[in-house]
């Protein structure tokens, strides 16, 4: 096995790690809706999900662990797809918002102002914000 394939599996599995702790917030409620199916289908084909492992990856997404990322942008990008997995259900202060928080603890964030920076990535998400601008807001949201 060459360097190379062991970086591309690393990257993969990471990806369908990311990927199955999106299916586990569209998975809360028991059910996915279209609009979650849109998402997920799009968040599949951005993190080079094959099919295969896509449908592998809905029946035991509760097998994957929540890596987190080791720079703070890829946090912010993570936070940011499960933010608009939330979002896309239209329930704001359900259990998804809990589960919302525990994920992204296990991405890195602290216990303590987890509430505030989900809290604030809700509002950005139900705002429409971008990308850039919803990693610009929640760097700065403590200035």
């Amino acid at each position: 096995m060459s360097f190379s394939d062991l970086f591309d599996s690393g990257f993969k599995k990471r990806n369908e790690d990311h990927f199955a702790s999106i299916v586990r917030v569209a998975m809360d409620d028991g059910i996915i809706t279209e609009e979650e199916k849109a998402f997920l289908d799009r968040t599949a084909k951005r993190l080079e999900i094959g099919e295969n492992n896509y449908a592998e990856i809905l029946k035991n997404y509760k097998s994957h662990p929540v890596n987190p990322p080791t720079s703070y942008d890829n946090r912010l990008e993570r936070l940011y797809d499960l933010a608009r997995m939330v979002y896309v259900d239209h329930i704001k202060g359900d259990h998804e918002e809990i589960v919302l928080c525990k994920i992204a603890i296990g991405l890195g964030f602290s216990s303590k102002n987890v509430k505030y920076v989900v809290d604030k990535a809700l509002t950005l998400v139900s705002n429409g914000v971008d990308l850039d601008t919803f990693m610009a807001e929640i760097k700065t949201m403590n200035q």
